[in-house]
């Protein structure tokens, strides 16, 4: 199983630094190669560059009252939560299908009931080991 991961390309793991300006204020990103790809590919999905999405990203996680005290871990989640979807079969990784026009409502639901179901599945489990 590690073979799987260990034999990857080095450069993925890589970090590297990107300048962008937020509001005004200049602010630098460090980030691993592979997860700059992931932002790379959910941008061009609304025709946005690296910069237009962070920013996006940033101002509306403001606007849902988020705290970014750690803005670089949410991008990270974003990133992963892009492929989630994708191998949960929600989203596909056509790049010609904007990730603005889904249903994010729908989808945020979709995901709300099945953790739901999880923790009832979970608590129904535990009560029947007590027994």
């Amino acid at each position: 199983m590690c073979k799987l991961f260990i034999g990857a390309d080095p450069q993925l793991w890589q970090s590297s630094t990107r300048s962008l300006r937020i509001d005004g204020m200049v602010t630098s990103v460090r980030l691993e190669n592979l997860f700059w790809s992931a932002l790379e590919q959910i941008a061009v999905r609304d025709d946005l560059n690296i910069p237009q999405l962070l920013t996006g990203l940033y101002h509306e996680s403001l606007d849902e009252g988020h705290d970014l005290g750690n803005f670089t871990s949410f991008l990270r989640v974003s990133c992963l939560r892009y492929f989630e979807l994708a191998a949960k079969g929600i989203l596909s990784l056509d790049d010609s299908l904007s990730i603005r026009q889904l249903p994010a409502e729908e989808i945020l639901s979709l995901e709300n009931n099945e953790r739901q179901r999880l923790t009832l599945k979970n608590s129904v489990s535990k009560s029947s080991s007590r027994h």
